[in-house]
């Protein structure tokens, strides 16, 4: 079991590794090892998350989803595949950690008495310089 948040732990079986060829430099173990780590977690298949979970899931983390409802998080970072699987769990938890957290909700302030008189200073010294810039008039 994956641990994601004290009340929601999802079985290993609804994870999925894939090992491929890492990408960059790295001389003959890049050519030779699958080292690159691919998870993959069928959001919307998942019979572990309810579908409030789910909709969060799928609107917060959308980028990262496939159109078939599969979240997939890629390492390769690590020389070694070992590493990178686990590379690849701690920021599958970290990404469903962030998209199940909920936002607090804004409370709306009011701008000090300083800032007030700030705004509207600055806006008198632009209409200022504005004035400047227009022609004199023909009176004169």
């Amino acid at each position: 079991m994956i641990e994601i948040t004290p009340g929601l732990a999802i079985p290993d079986w609804e994870i999925t590794f894939r090992a491929s060829r890492s990408g960059g430099p790295g001389g003959q173990n890049v050519n030779k090892v699958n080292t690159r780590v691919t998870l993959a977690f069928d959001v919307v298949g998942s019979p572990t998350l309810v579908p409030q979970q789910k909709a969060r899931i799928l609107r917060r983390l959308a980028t990262r989803i496939s159109k078939d409802g599969v979240l997939q998080v890629v390492s390769q970072r690590h020389r070694t595949q070992g590493g990178n699987r686990t590379a690849a769990l701690e920021r599958f938890v970290e990404l469903l950690r962030m998209a199940l957290a909920r936002e607090a909700p804004r409370v709306p302030t009011r701008p000090t008495r300083m800032a007030t008189e700030r705004r509207v200073a600055s806006k008198k010294l632009r209409a200022r310089v504005k004035e400047f810039r227009r022609r004199p008039d023909g009176d004169e």
